[in-house]
């Protein structure tokens, strides 16, 4: 007599739960589609930016060079044409390359806006599907819903569920959000997404082996555009029949608790709305690992004090919060630009000298300055418990660092403390104008100035733009060729 059960079980509470918000739930925040729309401009300016990136740049385009897809997904500031999930792969890398775009912070720390990757490639050729049908127009305002959607799912599953501390990247909920909004989008019915979210869990996870010293390189700036292809990619094998897995999550022994969160299940701390959107960080100052954000703010405020004293520098005290000290404190030497932006000293060594922080910082010309590592090795990290509580604290949120310096001849600055970083909830009318301020500067590195116009009056009327068409939208970013 068998021993084992092979009874189907119900589907997973979790699972359940996705799967009933992406089809059904109605977003009823004004304040989520303004901060949906801000957020789409401010990635929108990300990836254009990374195109001045020859690393980035390598990585994009067809798989096999040439290849011509009719009615295909169009990557902005390029003359691409692609099919989904390639497109969802370019557009994603492009947004994440240089660390610049959204960020959530919670057990879980991840950027929520990866999705984009997938939602507007997915959405771009929906759009050009139905125009060929005859049938209604996919709009602007589609895409914000499914992006308010995809920044709650991933972030409401990372407040209370530390996928880095069993070794697992956060793209894994880039995949598990993006598969579902993108499930929804190609119209797929709530078992569908059920299906393409149970094949997200299973599917293989990435490691953070590419994240962390000794190891950290470039696959960091392009695992989310990897993980919202891969997404894509299940979302239509879904749409074309392919079953799901109910006990993806809770199956014993070969489900996703039991071999990859340590017989863990996930806590869901609220039911799913339009929190995260509402409460997203942007990086509107810096391009770097949001942890350090307060500290590199800290370091340009404090520069006209030091930039003529900086070989009389004896120490660089920070003051700052547990999960900063576990994934940005680093010594020894940095090997490339994705090992330099994930290291707080070495970000604020920038802003002491340089009195700012740019991409450019991070290449390997920059870091041949011999004062940045000089600097880098008088700097002392000590943990402030009160930051690091208030970090997870859901009414306040901080991302708190400190920094003060202290010369060879006894004397000091004074200790400059930021707790809220521009871009936070809390700065948000402060932060806007820059924003608007750093996505026209992005643009201009790309477009020439009528189409820059273009794009950024495109943004200027709230409700003309949720009513545009997402195959226009897109064929307006797009590069033509002659």
């Amino acid at each position: 007599m068998s021993h084992i059960s092979n009874v189907r079980p119900e589907t997973d509470a979790v699972i359940s739960k996705i799967a009933d918000y992406v089809d059904s739930y109605q977003i009823g925040s004004t304040e989520a589609y303004e901060t949906a729309r801000y957020c789409l401009m401010d990635s929108l300016g990300c990836a254009i930016l990374a195109l001045r990136f020859p690393a980035c740049a390598k990585l994009l385009g067809p798989v096999v060079p040439g290849t011509l897809v009719p009615g295909g997904v169009r990557v902005p500031g390029t003359d691409f044409v692609l099919d989904p999930v390639q497109g969802a792969f370019n557009i994603g890398a492009m947004i994440r390359w240089l660390d610049y775009n959204d960020t959530w912070l919670a057990a879980e720390w991840g950027h929520p806006s990866d999705n984009l990757g997938a939602i507007l490639a997915v959405g771009d050729y929906v759009a050009q599907k139905r125009r060929r049908e005859g049938g209604a127009p996919l709009l602007i305002r589609d895409i914000l819903t499914a992006l308010i959607k995809a920044h709650e799912i991933q972030g409401v599953l990372a407040l209370e569920n530390s996928f880095n501390r069993v070794g697992l990247d956060h793209v894994v909920l880039v995949k598990v959000a993006s598969a579902a909004v993108s499930t929804g989008l190609l119209g797929g019915t709530r078992q569908q997404v059920i299906d393409a979210v149970s094949q997200a869990w299973i599917d293989g996870q990435s490691l953070r082996t590419y994240r962390h010293a000794p190891n950290t390189g470039s696959r960091k700036s392009w695992a989310a555009g990897d993980a919202a292809s891969r997404a894509v990619k299940l979302a239509w094998m879904t749409l074309q029949g392919e079953l799901g897995y109910p006990s993806a999550l809770t199956a014993k022994t070969w489900g996703f608790y039991d071999v990859l969160f340590k017989g863990k299940e996930f806590s869901l701390p609220q039911p799913f709305s339009s929190y995260v959107m509402e409460n997203v960080l942007f990086k509107i100052s810096f391009p770097a690992e949001f942890h350090a954000q307060t500290a590199v703010e800290c370091a340009v405020r404090l520069h006209p004090l030091v930039k003529n004293r900086l070989d009389e520098i004896k120490e660089v005290r920070v003051h700052t919060h547990e999960s900063a000290l576990r994934i940005i404190d680093k010594k020894g030497p940095l090997h490339n630009p994705a090992d330099r932006d994930h290291c707080l000293q070495y970000m604020a060594a920038i802003g002491l000298i340089f009195g700012g922080l740019e991409a450019d910082h991070y290449e390997d010309a920059a870091a041949r300055d011999p004062r940045i590592d000089a600097l880098r090795d008088k700097f002392t990290m000590t943990e402030e418990p009160r930051y690091s509580k208030e970090y997870l604290e859901p009414a306040k949120r901080s991302i708190s660092n400190a920094l003060q310096v202290f010369f060879k001849d006894g004397t000091s600055t004074e200790k400059i403390e930021v707790e809220y970083p521009l871009g936070h909830r809390r700065r948000r009318k402060e932060s806007i104008p820059q924003l608007l301020k750093k996505l026209e500067a992005n643009l201009k590195t790309r477009y020439p100035d009528h189409r820059c116009g273009e794009i950024m009056d495109s943004f200027s009327d709230p409700v003309k733009f949720e009513s545009m068409p997402v195959d226009q939208w897109m064929g307006l970013l797009a590069v033509r060729t002659p």
